[in-house]
């Protein structure tokens, strides 16, 4: 099979990450990349073995028929009907677009034009989170009627290199973090209803302690305390604890679920794999056994030294296939305009004070089949 070919537009942080994974597959394989400072590209390009282009030349390129936008936040809109207008399927890195509005018109350009919007993140396609899921679809815990969610630290101005960006409009935990967290959620228990949210700032500035901007002070424009719940159309309801205002916590589990038949704690969705726990009715914690499900073993090393699973670009990966097969991808336009939705809904529900009711849901993701690795996706 010949591989299919791909484009990414941006060549900041995060990049790294789809190039490894993209050198991984089978499938794909990444042809040109393009960043508006052209030596970022370049060093890229030299560094992973594949061509450095101008933004034009990229999205003119007619072997290229899906296109990677890793932009910031406030510029994914705008690239991303960029390559839409080119006539290039988009996948672009979380969230959709630093607005619903933005990301609104982004998915009615691509139904027009008969193209696909994906969006990371596609954590959930991973083992541990895919284990969760199939936990709940047959019943184990029985009915899901609650749960809670976390997000906390203090921030990213400590380890990125450039984290100003976080501070700004399209940042701040919610629209950062949050992606993961909701799209999780509604891959466990559907689309959500309604929300109430309370939104704070805890600092107007901050120090960058990171290199090479080591003193550097941001200006702080988005809440960084956030503290919500959600209403679910299935009738379960979760909060969520997002803030980067907080130095220690003691709330271990990232996510929790509970049901009429058990409880079912489950792990970072920042990340593909890890040790969910499931109980029954007056039982003690059991691991869940994640082994049949693909993208869950260890292959990179973190910060601290720990391994973690790491697949990113496997919603691409499934995208690419789901255009040949002609089927619905998982990581979709639909799911992430939802999501964020749900994020944004947060902040207006602050400032009004009253619940927001969505105007937008979706399907679940269809799970991922049981296997080894990407074939499960053909």
């Amino acid at each position: 099979m010949k591989k299919i070919q791909i484009g990414v537009i941006g060549c900041g942080n995060i990049s790294d990450a789809y190039f490894k994974g993209a050198a991984r597959s089978q499938f794909i394989q990444v042809k040109a990349c393009a960043d508006m400072r052209s030596e970022a590209a370049e060093q890229k390009a030299a560094l992973y073995g594949f061509q450095a282009m101008s933004i034009d030349a990229l999205l003119a390129d007619p072997e290229i028929s899906i296109v990677v936008n890793l932009t910031i936040p406030m510029a994914h809109a705008p690239v991303s009907q960029q390559i839409l207008k080119a006539g290039k399927h988009v996948y672009s890195e979380k969230p959709l677009s630093a607005t619903f509005a933005e990301a609104f018109t982004t998915l009615k350009m691509a139904n027009e034009k008969g193209l696909r919007v994906g969006c990371a993140p596609d954590t959930f396609l991973g083992a541990s989170h895919q284990a969760c899921r199939r936990l709940i679809d047959a019943g184990t815990i029985g009915q899901p009627v609650g749960g809670a969610a976390v997000i906390m630290s203090h921030g990213a101005e400590s380890w990125h290199p450039n984290p100003e960006f976080f501070y700004k409009a399209g940042g701040g935990p919610v629209l950062d973090m949050g992606p993961y967290y909701i799209t999780q959620l509604v891959n466990l228990l559907g689309p959500v209803k309604r929300l109430a949210g309370l939104a704070t700032t805890g600092s107007a500035t901050r120090t960058i302690t990171s290199e090479p901007l080591n003193g550097s002070v941001i200006q702080v424009d988005v809440p960084t305390t956030v503290n919500g719940v959600l209403a679910f159309e299935n009738g379960a309801n979760v909060t969520l604890s997002a803030s980067w205002d907080v130095w220690k916590h003691n709330r271990t589990s990232p996510i929790e679920i509970y049901g009429t038949e058990g409880a079912m704690l489950g792990v970072d969705p920042n990340f593909f794999g890890g040790s969910p726990r499931v109980c029954s009715p007056n039982g003690e914690w059991q691991e869940l056994d994640i082994s049949a499900h693909p993208f869950g073993t260890p292959n990179r090393e973190l910060r601290n030294g720990s391994m973690a699973a790491d697949y990113r670009i496997i919603g691409l990966i499934d995208m690419a296939m789901a255009i040949q097969n002609k089927r619905p991808h998982r990581a979709s336009g639909a799911l992430a305009l939802h999501v964020l939705e749900v994020l944004e809904a947060f902040e207006k529900s602050s400032r009004t004070g009253e619940f927001m009711t969505l105007s937008t849901s979706c399907e679940r993701p269809a799970p991922v089949p049981l296997g080894s690795d990407e074939v499960v996706f053909c």
